[in-house]
Formats: C-alpha cells, structure tokens, sequence
C-alpha cells in the first residue's frame, strides 16, 4: 500500500510509495494499475486516457525544468533518487475566465513519493539535489503539445528556493525554458488556438 496526500488542484495526487528493504537492497513498486485507480477523465482531463512512455530525467542540483504545460497529456513522476521542489500552476480556471487566477501549489518531494498532474496543469521542479525523476506520461512523444510559460512570472509569484552554487542564486535553466513566454501570453497563444 502507499500512503496519499490531498492537493488543492482537481486531479493532482501525491504518494509515498512503500521501499521493502534488507541487507541486499531494496524494491519499490513504482505503478500498479489497480492501486492508482481509474484515470476518468473528470480526473485527468483526458479521455480514455492511459500509460503510454515512461521517461527517467537526471539533474544536477540547481537545475529546474518548466513551468511546462499539456493539453493532451497526464504526468506520474516518481523521485526515484534525490529532492525536488515541486511547483504546480493550476491555469484551468484562467481558461475558463480571464479575469480568474491560476492556484499554486508547491511541495517537496524525496525518495519514492509520486505526484500525478492532469492537463490544465502547468508543473515543474527544482533539483535541491542531483535528482533522478522518472515519469509515466499518457502521450508519446511528439513535440506538438510541448508548450510553457517563465518560471519566474511575477504574476503568478511562485517562490523558489535559492540556489547555493550559483553567482545569482538563479537556476540552471534549458534555452526553452529560458525562452518560455509569460503565463498570460500563453494564454493568448491557447485562446487563439481555440478559435
């Protein structure tokens, strides 16, 4: 069995997974369908969605990745080694009306514990230390639905830690990531889409 925590976010779900161990290792479960519980779509924002690729990320400490953001794609991620600052945008009620906020929620993961985030949700994380993320996602790959917004977006406000290390106190960041507009012109860019 695993131990679950609540979120604010409709769909967001985080776990401690159980470790058996002795003196020659351990084991972890990482997924068991019949444990995690049906992926309605109310949940995930997805249709009959389900598991497709599994992916294993590694960071150095102070490197952060997003703020990411899918439309057609639920994400389980896994610690499977280190610590990450995990920071949730819930950017569905702004979809639903311009003049709403999106909810933040931040959270520190360690070993073994699990955070699932349904489409609507923009995620990212912090590597407070070199950190090993695996991640089950319900869209292969592709490139289409890869989109995102600055991570450090004064009107969204998220308060990430310092980064020891650095000359600034700034993470290390990808040049997508760096290039990422800000959350109200992605949803501009997601509202002309709809149209």
């Amino acid at each position: 069995m695993t131990e679950a925590w609540g979120s604010n976010l409709v769909g967001v779900r985080y776990r401690k997974l159980n470790r058996l161990a002795d003196r020659r290792g351990s084991f972890v479960e990482l997924w068991r369908e019949s444990l995690f519980g049906d992926l309605s779509e109310e949940a995930t924002g997805l249709p009959g969605a389900r598991f497709v690729q599994a992916n294993l990320s590694r960071s150095e400490q102070g490197v952060l990745r997003g703020l990411h953001y899918h439309r057609r794609q639920l994400d389980l991620w896994t610690v499977v080694s280190g610590r990450a600052f995990v920071s949730l945008v819930d950017v569905r009620p702004v979809l639903d009306d311009s003049a709403a906020h999106a909810i933040v929620e931040t959270r520190v993961l360690g070993e073994t514990e699990t955070v699932t985030i349904p489409t609507g949700v923009a995620h990212g994380f912090l590597a407070l230390e070199p950190l090993q993320l695996l991640y089950l996602v319900t869209n292969e790959y592709d490139g289409s639905d890869e989109l995102g917004f600055a991570w450090d977006d004064p009107a969204v406000g998220i308060k990430w830690p310092v980064v020891p290390g650095t000359a600034d106190g700034r993470p290390i960041l990808s040049d997508r990531d760096r290039a990422n507009p800000t959350l109200a012109g992605l949803i501009g860019h997601l509202t002309d889409s709809r149209r």
